[in-house]
């Protein structure tokens, strides 16, 4: 096997583990962020009544709930039990089951609609996920996923930084993004990357909102173990993880609102296509 190769199935197991264990602290935390674009998600994939519609990486169920709000007929699946423990009870009517990109359980042309939300910037394999993605897509059916933008507005790095100015290290045993991940972060770049895996009328845009939370359900975050700057403090020695908390209290009050609450600047991509 290629060191490419290598990379990409080191990392696609790193998700896993993360992921194993947070399905919890993410319902708490990242999980109210992460729902924002979803009204322009459903939107952007053409969800009406009637609609069969594939929900990929559901997470706590967020997209699927809204989706069966919508009157669409809803098959949820994530990698993670935990997550679909949480999915099933926020969209009871959606089937929901486990599976992983990029390989699914479906036959070719299943659903009118398939959408991911912040799902395709976990798997290491971003065109072979979409292909599968194209898949299981009727002719005629729409795609339409989010994944975070880069460069990241300041709010949305304010965790990375203040654990940047504690010193916070990344053990060698924690492998960095495969390259082709890069694509899923720029606007031109995704079109692409959605053209070359056979998709019509590539369409996208940036959204930015403006993420209102507390300091203790922000920080909640990556103390519970959630993404990768949870799995990059639990190495941490305890004077660090100590330090990393003190720079973000001390970072947060740039974003500090007259109530005490956070407003932190996000940017998301938000892409669509046509099988």
């Amino acid at each position: 096997m290629s060191r490419v190769g290598v990379d990409v199935e080191a990392f696609d197991a790193l998700e896993r583990r993360i992921w194993a264990r947070s399905a919890t602290a993410y319902a708490a935390s990242v999980a109210r962020l992460c729902a924002h674009p979803v009204p322009a998600l459903l939107d952007a994939a053409d969800v009406r009544p009637g609609s069969t519609v594939l929900d990929v990486g559901t997470g706590t169920g967020t997209v699927a709930a809204a989706a069966c709000a919508r009157g669409a007929r809803v098959t949820a699946v994530d990698a993670e039990p935990g997550m679909l423990t949480e999915a099933r009870r926020a969209a009871p009517e959606a089937a929901v089951s486990l599976a992983t990109l990029p390989e699914l359980p479906f036959p070719d042309g299943a659903f009118d609609a398939v959408v991911g939300n912040f799902v395709l910037n976990h798997v290491g394999r971003p065109d072979e996920a979409l292909a599968e993605l194209r898949r299981v897509l009727r002719p005629g059916g729409r795609l339409a996923l989010t994944t975070w933008a880069a460069p990241a507005p300041p709010g949305q790095t304010l965790l990375a930084r203040a654990f940047e100015a504690a010193g916070a290290t990344r053990p060698a045993d924690l492998p960095a993004p495969p390259a082709a991940l890069a694509a899923v972060t720029d606007l031109a770049a995704f079109r692409a990357l959605l053209a070359t895996a056979g998709l019509a009328e590539p369409d996208g845009r940036l959204l930015r909102w403006n993420h209102r939370t507390s300091s203790e359900a922000w920080w909640g975050g990556p103390a519970g173990g959630v993404a990768f700057l949870g799995e990059l403090l639990r190495h941490q020695p305890p004077e660090v993880r100590a330090g990393a908390r003190r720079e973000f209290d001390r970072l947060a009050t740039e974003f500090r609102s007259e109530d005490g609450e956070l407003e932190l600047p996000h940017a998301a991509l938000l892409v669509s296509a046509r099988r």
